[in-house]
């Protein structure tokens, strides 16, 4: 429920707004919840992985979420194909995810944060229909920002079952 994160930074967007408010609202919304499912918690929380066959953690979906946020606005909207991965090294399966032992949980918000900070910025520059490239295909601004939803939403709930998993904690 959304009242369930109750914080000034978290706006549940307006039931009636243009396309466009409306997909940022949303989009920031997924964002913030994200940040407090994850504030609160010690070094050891942020990193554990309370699923035995998961590779999930909360510093985890925070690195996995700043390399999607670079590949969406950066690499597709942006077509900078190119641009060299935050965390990820492709020599190593899920490497945004684990290891984490060497990691810093604040350089890396403050990494997940900016890439945030630069997706806005990114995505105001363009209208909805204005199209990057994916793969070779056409991408739509517009397409992004739904797909960038969804993926929030999504490892939302795996961020609010493992918070709940490791202090009891629901919606936050």
């Amino acid at each position: 429920m959304v009242d369930d994160l109750d914080d000034p930074r978290r706006v549940e967007p307006a039931f009636e707004a243009d396309e466009r408010t409306m997909l940022e609202a949303w989009l920031d919304f997924h964002r913030i919840t994200l940040l407090l499912k994850c504030e609160g918690l010690d070094r050891v929380a942020l990193v554990a992985r309370p699923v035995a066959s998961s590779k999930l953690s909360l510093h985890g979906l925070v690195r996995h979420m700043a390399e999607v946020e670079r590949n969406w606005f950066a690499r597709v909207l942006l077509r900078q194909p190119d641009l060299a991965p935050l965390f990820y090294d492709p020599e190593i399966e899920d490497s945004e995810l684990v290891p984490l032992e060497h990691a810093d949980w604040f350089q890396d918000l403050a990494t997940w944060q900016d890439e945030c900070e630069r997706s806005r910025e990114s995505a105001a520059r363009f209208p909805l229909e204005y199209t990057g490239l994916r793969r070779g295909q056409e991408c739509s601004l517009r397409w992004i920002h739904v797909h960038m939803i969804e993926e929030y939403a999504r490892h939302n709930g795996h961020a609010d079952l493992i918070r709940e998993m490791i202090d009891g904690t629901v919606g936050a």
